[in-house]
């Protein structure tokens, strides 16, 4: 009886089939980008200048060494403890009313609605006189406006004295654990004041509510006027 033989699988499409499937997977694959952790830097100064006065009420400073140590306003602190005193720092002085006037308190300043509209109507004659300057105001108006918007929502406030921010400082060696720890407790502090106002709001939670509906969009930038995210990050140097 013949021996019959195997017939060879045809296999000088695959290499074709294989490209074509891995140009399918590159166009509709959705690439994961990285993000970085928004935080204020120092301006790049050509010419050194004398630094302006700011006081030491303004300043929040927090402090981790190569031990992992945890220096707040000169005083050693538990990370738990972090949290609360982010609130306090920003909080300590009121912000919808007059009860502390305290000169050791963090500054806060009063935004009023006619002040507010007087700076937007000044900026916007400006801009009808000259048009060219349209590009240039318009941080400013953005700011004011959400400034009406969330006078319009929660009455009049008071907002963080310009010079009022956190500082951060690490060691060259400390841990990155602990870096990430010291930046989540300090997020976590705002957003939760950021929180308070958009569930008296809306009902929601501030990383709940969606910038692409009109209503939503205003009060998340009338959230951010209130409590901004003023984290400076100084460059790790040898705390000790």
């Amino acid at each position: 009886m013949a021996r019959r033989e195997l017939q060879e699988i045809n296999a000088g499409s695959m290499a074709d089939i294989a490209f074509l499937l891995l140009i399918f997977f590159l166009v509709t694959t959705t690439m994961d980008q990285d993000k970085g952790i928004l935080r204020q830097l120092p301006p790049i100064e050509d010419v050194p200048e004398k630094p302006p006065v700011v006081k030491e009420r303004n300043v929040y400073k927090v402090l981790v060494n190569a031990n992992d140590d945890l220096l707040v306003e000169d005083n050693e602190m538990k990370i738990g403890a972090l949290r609360d005193g982010t609130i306090e720092f920003l909080t300590n002085s009121g912000v919808f009313n007059d009860e502390a006037s305290d000169e050791t308190l963090t500054e806060r300043v009063w935004v009023r609605k006619s002040e507010v509209m007087d700076k937007l109507s000044s900026i916007k004659g400006e801009i009808a006189q000259d048009e060219s300057k349209k590009s240039d105001y318009k941080g400013a108006i953005d700011e004011l406006e959400s400034k009406l918007d969330a006078i319009e929502i929660f009455g009049e406030y008071k907002e963080l004295g310009p010079s009022a921010v956190i500082s951060l400082q690490n060691d060259h060696g400390t841990s990155y654990n602990m870096y990430m720890q010291v930046q989540n407790e300090l997020a976590s502090a705002i957003n939760e004041l950021r929180d308070e106002l958009t569930i008296r709001a809306a009902n929601k939670r501030y990383m709940e509510l969606d910038d692409k509906i009109e209503s939503e969009r205003k009060l998340l930038k009338a959230v951010r006027v209130i409590f901004p995210q003023r984290i400076s990050e100084a460059e790790p140097k040898q705390i000790g």
